[in-house]
């Protein structure tokens, strides 16, 4: 082949693959199948919902505090000496019934004393007796030796007002030594418990000088902060001007751990505190446990001792015809979303009467048997087509806790 033509066929050869390419290429589609075509389907999301049931509950404010005695006095001796007997109660933590003498002072001084104011009652009652002698003797010899009408110091009537008035005052004097004396035995003023004590036997104590801390024990109290949002819950007693006498409120279940156990105490909020806390915008209310210190149905339950922390839980209002959901299925503006009879959802305004951590309690918006998504959704629209996955709701318990938590905006 000469150099001529051997040109030709190379030049020709790679157009010949791209010509027979170019015709098979075009022979395949013509002869290629049809494709099928479908028209595009909407899945409908799928959804939780819980199925509404209204029922009555009993709200509950829960809160904390500590307990403190309902009474506690300063203990100061009325008379000065020395200490010579101390009761075995009159310890730090000793209890003592009211009217027992918890120490004793040196009543020597206070017996001499009183022997004196005796001797001067009867030396005023011989004044006395001598000044009426003599008033008796000056009518005597007034009647015949005067004219006119005597002059009452000549009658010695001043003598003898005076007499007596020495008597009263000698009866007052003997009234104090009897009663300094026996301020010598300090009593107990109730039936309480020491707190502390500075004294003790040998040691001098001063008039007005305290010397030990006592409290009572037939009731305990403990301070209750509420937020103010909290007390629409409750029935709380208020004070007005012009009125008295104790109120009983709601009660309240004090717990406290103690030994590793939760134990319970019973009593009610007996009153509210004149004024809000400044700083925390809180309320204040008292529970009062009578005989925290009696022994109670359970032997091993401890006294509801002073300075005691404790979990407080009070019982409030009834409110009925509530539906209670879960608490994600609030969606914001007080609104959640219904599923009607077409499966299709629905926004309804409600009214929440409280939302916990985990429930939602609505007052009013809801029916029973209406159906409330409880999953969410990223996109919601009104009218928007679901599946569902029922949850039945279940019956609240009776005491609804509300656990000062923030309401739904």
């Amino acid at each position: 082949m000469n150099r001529g033509a051997k040109r030709i066929f190379q030049f020709l050869l790679p157009v010949g693959v791209i010509v027979a390419a170019a015709l098979g290429a075009s022979t395949m589609v013509s002869f290629r199948p049809e494709a099928p075509t479908q028209s595009p389907t909407v899945v409908a999301p799928l959804v939780r919902v819980v199925e509404v049931d209204l029922t009555t509950v009993t709200l509950t404010v829960r809160s904390q505090g500590t307990v403190e005695p309902r009474t506690e006095s300063q203990l100061v001796p009325e008379v000065s000496g020395r200490i010579v007997e101390v009761s075995p109660s009159f310890v730090a933590g000793g209890f003592f019934e009211a009217g027992d003498v918890l120490f004793k002072t040196d009543p020597h001084d206070y017996e001499q004393t009183l022997v004196q104011r005796e001797a001067e009652i009867e030396s005023a009652r011989l004044r006395i007796l001598q000044e009426e002698a003599e008033a008796e003797v000056a009518q005597w010899g007034w009647d015949r030796i005067g004219s006119g009408q005597a002059r009452s110091l000549t009658l010695r009537e001043p003598q003898i007002a005076s007499a007596r008035a020495g008597l009263a005052a000698a009866e007052a004097n003997l009234e104090t030594a009897l009663r300094n004396l026996e301020r010598t035995e300090v009593r107990a003023p109730y039936a309480g418990r020491v707190r502390e004590k500075s004294v003790d036997v040998g040691q001098f104590v001063t008039l007005g000088a305290p010397v030990a801390r006592i409290y009572a024990v037939d009731a305990a109290e403990v301070r209750l902060p509420l937020p103010d949002d909290d007390l629409a819950y409750l029935d709380l007693p208020l004070n007005y001007r012009g009125e008295s006498g104790r109120v009983r409120g709601p009660v309240v279940t004090l717990r406290a751990s103690f030994a590793g156990r939760i134990h319970e105490w019973q009593g009610h909020i007996v009153r509210t505190e004149g004024e809000i806390d400044p700083r925390t915008r809180m309320v204040h209310v008292v529970a009062e446990v009578p005989d925290p210190y009696g022994r109670g149905p359970d032997p091993a339950r401890p006294p509801l001792a002073a300075g005691m922390f404790v979990e407080a839980e009070i019982v409030g209002r009834i409110v009925e015809n509530v539906a209670v959901v879960p608490r994600a299925a609030l969606r914001s503006s007080g609104q959640v979303l219904i599923v009607d009879a077409n499966s299709r959802l629905r926004f309804r305004d409600v009214d929440v009467l409280r939302a916990t951590t985990n429930e939602l309690f609505i007052l009013g918006g809801l029916e029973a048997g209406d159906r409330v998504n409880i999953s969410p959704l990223e996109v919601a629209t009104d009218g928007m087509e679901v599946t569902t996955s029922s949850l039945r709701s279940k019956n609240p318990p009776v005491n609804v806790n509300i656990t000062n938590e923030e309401n739904p905006s």
